[in-house]
């Protein structure tokens, strides 16, 4: 079930919010708790038992963490059983078949066949989550929580449970025992919702579409323009899919109480390599840096130690996206430039004009979704050629396209930038709360509109 389906919308979000705000305070957690549960079977039954697993493991592991918090053994020994049973369950489910089909080409290892196991939605969110989770009673950040219903309602809670944003849990902590309720908070959520909705539905959906037609077509045929048009229709796509999740996870939180941090921060506008993923996917990047980077030792070791360090952290976030060999090259990519612009490159883009730093961005940002957006590499070399080879010309099905879609592009830049937002802040305040209450009925009725109407509504990160 997403998030922009009608059954969602019209029938399990109106229901939850119905029995979660009738359930007495002190049992919402564990109405909360159910009703995820139920959220996540709906699509995968088999595999709540996995979260289940998950929850019940990091529950009693960090119950003992705490109890031995002064014997160092007993102490690392319970966390190195929670980080080996979660990365277990994560590298048998997400990552072994991908081993298998590698280590065919090894004659020794010939007969060996994948297993086909399917790819339980969200398990890199939620396995993050509950790692987080432990490590952190480990360290003495947070207490070890006592209540496993409490605990299972962080690690299940729907909202951000199969595509983020990665939540930690002293970031809602408090939340998690004492959560507030106002009309305001409700309201909020509900707008942050339904914009994430408009994003997703209006613009992703529509920016896939484009980049779906390309991708059927015989890459060593598609024009320069044509492949242009395939990579910046996905860029378009994977921002505003993305982000419009997590625009909607973080409205969904508000609605029952929950403040979640941001994930994204306009990107796009972004003017080096190391903004941008300052401002991309910022759970992400900030649980790699805290828990993987700092722990290895950062920047404080030398230089040889912080590249190794960079290169370790960026194959992991390769590998993190997805078991292809596409996903380590696109950490691969952006390891590189980091480490370029780290050692020189950022020096040098000082004193160049914002337009050229940001152009400059902008283009390997393309370049590093066209390697992401092509597990088959072979294709994405063809696609890569197409792209600078500045052979076919502009053939008329590319201008078809270009005319057809070039709303959807002019909506997507504005759609990158604050501008919006900036004038939306220099309303008066009444005014501002009639823009809002028309905007958002416009964004539901244009929003349900287009998807009875359409069958395309895939979510980019559900199988990530």
């Amino acid at each position: 079930m997403v998030f922009s389906s009608p059954l969602f919308l019209f029938v399990y979000l109106p229901t939850v919010l119905m029995v979660y705000y009738i359930t007495p305070l002190k049992l919402r957690n564990l109405v909360l708790l159910l009703l995820s549960l139920m959220f996540y079977a709906w699509g995968e039954p088999i595999y709540v038992v996995l979260m289940v697993f998950s929850t019940v493991q990091d529950y009693v592991c960090s119950w003992y963490i705490e109890k031995y918090s002064d014997n160092a053994r007993r102490k690392r020994l319970f966390l190195i059983i929670s980080m080996v049973g979660n990365l277990t369950m994560l590298g048998i489910f997400k990552y072994l078949d991908f081993i298998i089909i590698n280590l065919q080409h090894i004659p020794v290892f010939s007969g060996l066949q994948p297993l086909g196991i399917p790819l339980p939605i969200g398990i890199s969110f939620y396995t993050f989550q509950t790692m987080s989770y432990t490590i952190d009673v480990y360290r003495g950040v947070n207490k070890a929580q006592k209540n496993i219903v409490t605990l299972g309602t962080y690690i299940a809670s729907f909202p951000q449970l199969i595509a983020g944003p990665i939540i930690k849990y002293k970031d809602v902590s408090v939340d998690l025992e004492h959560r507030t309720y106002t009309l305001q908070k409700f309201s909020d959520g509900v707008i942050q919702f339904t914009v994430g909705m408009c994003k997703k539905v209006l613009v992703a959906n529509p920016a896939g579409e484009l980049f779906t037609i390309y991708q059927s077509m015989d890459a060593a045929s598609v024009s320069t323009t044509g492949a242009w048009l395939a990579a910046i229709s996905f860029t378009i796509q994977i921002y505003f899919d993305f982000s419009g999740y997590s625009d909607m996870a973080i409205g969904l939180g508000k609605m029952l109480g929950f403040r979640f941090p941001a994930n994204f921060n306009y990107p796009y506008i972004a003017e080096s390599i190391t903004d941008f993923w300052r401002r991309w996917h910022i759970s992400l990047s900030s649980w790699f840096r805290e828990y993987l980077y700092i722990p290895l030792g950062g920047n404080r070791k030398g230089t040889f130690r912080t590249i190794g360090n960079l290169l370790i952290v960026w194959l992991a976030t390769g590998i993190w996206h997805g078991a292809s060999w596409n996903y380590i090259l696109w950490g691969l990519f952006y390891f590189i430039l980091l480490v370029m612009e780290k050692q020189w490159l950022l020096k040098i883009l000082g004193k160049i004009p914002h337009l050229f730093r940001h152009l400059y961005a902008l283009l390997f940002i393309v370049l590093g979704w066209v390697i992401f957006a092509n597990e088959d590499l072979s294709r994405g070399i063809l696609m890569f050629e197409a792209m600078f080879r500045g052979s076919y010309g502009v053939v008329p099905e590319d201008l078809f396209y270009l005319k057809n879609y070039a709303t959807i592009f002019v909506i997507a830049g504005l759609g990158s930038i604050p501008l919006w937002k900036d004038m939306f802040g220099k309303i008066s305040p009444k005014v501002q709360g009639f823009l809002k209450i028309v905007l958002l009925m416009a964004g539901l009725f244009a929003c349900t509109a287009t998807l009875v109407d359409s069958t395309y509504n895939p979510f980019l990160y559900f199988r990530f």
